[in-house]
């Protein structure tokens, strides 16, 4: 896909597409939409949509653009999820932190909105707890994240709100990477973890085979009043 924005890396040594969704009136606040290892997909995009009619400059950056700029991928066709693992396999969470912590910088620079969340699905659901640990994001909601559980030493740094959510029968984050997140995060005082019992790894996509949608709605809500509350 083609981007209409563009965003500087941190070290000003190149740049990256954003997906941009922008609310009829004056943003409420700003949120960051972290997408899975598809790409800035469709259901990606959709998201940054609902969130811009719920008055939020939704922006979606494209982290794959160090090796595969504008890729977008559909989880449902077998090719281009192996494809996805091949990229997952190739991408740099901590660089992907720096290129998320300079979409935050563009947006309250060049976009004037100082409240910004972040909010991230699968390999983003990770993203999102290390932009919660290593920025001054305002607050951070992740879904189904994975190998959070390898980086409970930096809970110590989060300091401003994170809502986790959990579904106890992902394929992809273990019980054991489970019990270890709550035995890490339970007492955390700016942590709130949600599990979501018998759902699967992708349950809140906004279409196709992984979607559960009692599952999807409430875990939509729970981050909606998040958000309402941690962004105002």
């Amino acid at each position: 896909m083609e981007f209409a924005q563009s965003v500087p890396t941190l070290e000003n040594d190149g740049s990256f597409g954003v997906y941009v969704a922008r609310p009829s009136s004056t943003p409420k606040a700003a949120i960051v939409v972290i997408q899975e290892i598809f790409g800035v997909n469709a259901g990606i995009r959709e998201k940054c949509d609902l969130l811009a009619k719920d008055g939020y400059l939704a922006v979606a950056p494209d982290l794959f653009w160090r090796f595969e700029p504008g890729i977008e991928l559909d989880p449902d066709v077998e090719d281009e999820m192996q494809q996805a693992f091949d990229y997952f396999g190739k991408f740099d969470f901590d660089q992907a932190v720096k290129d998320l912590e300079s979409t935050v910088h563009w947006v309250r620079r060049e976009e004037g909105v100082q409240k910004v969340g972040c909010v991230g699905y699968c390999a983003g659901g990770r993203l999102a707890y290390m932009m919660a640990a290593r920025t001054d994001v305002d607050a951070s909601v992740g879904y189904y994240g994975v190998m959070i559980d390898k980086m409970l030493n930096e809970s110590h740094a989060i300091a401003k709100p994170l809502m986790l959510h959990i579904p106890t029968a992902d394929g992809f984050v273990d019980a054991d990477a489970q019990k270890a997140m709550h035995e890490g995060l339970d007492d955390h005082p700016r942590v709130t973890l949600h599990d979501y019992e018998g759902l699967d790894h992708g349950f809140a996509t906004q279409s196709g085979k992984r979607r559960d949608e009692q599952g999807a709605q409430l875990a939509d809500k729970r981050t909606a009043e998040f958000f309402g509350k941690h962004l105002a």
